[in-house]
């Protein structure tokens, strides 16, 4: 196991969307758009995906059926160019 895949942490991520068609993780370590991250559907209508990170602070939104969310369970946010939010994902 190298030292870089020792120190990421699991770190799962949900939106409670039962009537949506697609949803997908698109951040700063996916390049936004370029490489979303599609989550899966679960029975009760929520949407989760995990991923491995390292350390550091990520940025993040939700694309939902195309249209971009925020994190409703994510208090911390910052602006971004467009004029809404980014939540923000703290790795330790």
């Amino acid at each position: 196991m190298t030292q870089e895949k020792a120190t990421k942490k699991k770190q799962t991520f949900s939106y409670n969307a039962p009537t949506a068609l697609s949803v997908m993780l698109v951040c700063d370590f996916t390049h936004w758009q370029e490489n979303p991250v599609p989550l899966k559907k679960q029975k009760s209508g929520v949407w989760k995906t995990s991923v491995s990170l390292a350390p550091g602070t990520y940025h993040y939104r939700f694309l939902v059926d195309g249209q971009w969310c925020d994190d409703p369970e994510c208090s911390l946010r910052v602006p971004n160019p467009y004029g809404e939010h980014n939540s923000v994902r703290e790795v330790t």
